[in-house]
């Protein structure tokens, strides 16, 4: 009896947004409950998607830096960051670009090795200056740092190996001389 082979097709969906080139924004802000969750939903209303987010507690405990990578269309963003800067407990929004600000990554990869494979392992890891940071006889974690399409190459490097997971930061920016972030 011949089998009969049933296809379904995935509706293909417009996305909000057409994908566009990646944004870095910095955002200072009190620290207070609910003050990401209010910034996230001018995001959500406008259709842009959060590629990264880092919040972490300034110099002073009073006050929260977000840096927030997105992507999409320019304009679109030019709006929201005008409406995040007009939210109770924003202090200022600014956009940053490679020119004005240093940007880096951090991630974390956990790969299986044997013994005999470990040695490439370490290799690869050394030459994007990473660090072995847990080793057992068979898997190691790796950590590296630097600007995101390096970052991007030592996961495709290390992923001759059998990745089991990796733990990536999101972008963290920081104003050139003295400049403000």
């Amino acid at each position: 009896m011949p089998h009969t082979i049933v296809t379904t097709e995935t509706p293909v969906t417009t996305p909000l947004i057409a994908p566009g080139p990646a944004h870095t924004l910095s955002v200072l802000v009190n620290n207070e409950p609910g003050v990401l969750m209010r910034i996230c939903q001018v995001f959500s209303r406008r259709g842009f998607n959060i590629d990264s987010l880092i919040v972490s507690e300034g110099r002073n405990p009073n006050f929260s830096r977000m840096t927030i990578g997105v992507s999409g269309d320019p304009q679109g963003l030019n709006q929201i960051i005008m409406q995040v800067g007009k939210l109770i407990d924003v202090i200022h929004c600014f956009e940053h670009t490679s020119d004005n600000s240093v940007t880096k990554e951090m991630v974390l990869i956990k790969i299986l090795c044997s013994p005999a494979e470990r040695s490439m392992a370490l290799q690869i890891a050394e030459h994007f200056s990473g660090k072995t940071v847990d080793l057992t006889p068979t898997s190691m974690i790796v950590m590296l740092n630097g600007d995101s399409p390096k970052v991007d190459a030592a996961i495709t490097m290390f992923s001759q190996f059998n990745i089991i997971e990796t733990v990536r930061t999101g972008k963290m920016v920081m104003a050139r001389g003295e400049q403000p972030t």
